[in-house]
């Protein structure tokens, strides 16, 4: 008798990255460095931040020095957001970033993406997430309609449904059967 064994589960991590405002004109070729570097990119958007957006985004950085040339840098013009996945993707996005101050990086990490696209601390070309936890927070400001992994199950998935699925479909059966249509589709 041959028992089945579960396949192994390769968890498929998600970071945040955002192409910052000065290097928008190199959006295609940083994608092709990402994609390179074997990540895949599940959602994107462009979009300018308000202040308001930009204070909330940046809250852990509030009442530094830095933090209102910061501020005035990320809404100087659109950025884009993507959501990058792959396993360890977090590290691995750091990896490939390169330190925070691009000057640094050009000495240290000349082939990092801040080597090649930043000019300083401050205009570093990239974000990255620090973390699997910031990830999570920051890809659900940049994309709120976004279902982040684990995909959720057992009393969790049933409070999901419950709470989205099931209303819509209700209001859509609902509305079909009071029609009638000849065709549905």
């Amino acid at each position: 008798m041959q028992m089945l064994m579960p396949g192994p589960q390769i968890f498929v991590e998600r970071t945040l990255a955002l192409i910052k405002p000065d290097v928008i004109d190199k959006e295609e070729e940083i994608e092709d460095r990402i994609l390179q570097s074997g990540f895949m990119i599940t959602q994107k958007r462009k979009l300018q931040l308000s202040p308001e957006q930009c204070s909330n985004f940046y809250a852990d950085q509030y009442g530094k020095e830095f933090f209102p040339n910061l501020t005035a840098y990320m809404i100087s013009g659109p950025l884009v957001a993507m959501v990058l996945a792959r396993h360890r993707a977090v590290s691995y996005w750091k990896e490939l970033l390169g330190p925070s101050d691009s000057v640094r990086a050009m000495r240290t990490h000349p082939h990092s993406l801040r080597a090649i696209y930043g000019t300083d601390d401050l205009r570093n070309a990239l974000h990255g997430s620090l973390s699997v936890s910031i990830a999570e927070r920051e890809i659900r400001f940049m994309f709120p309609e976004v279902i982040l992994e684990p995909i959720p199950t057992g009393q969790r998935a049933r409070d999901y449904l419950n709470l989205y699925v099931k209303p819509t479909l209700l209001a859509g059966l609902t509305a079909l059967c009071k029609e009638k249509p000849a065709d549905p589709m």
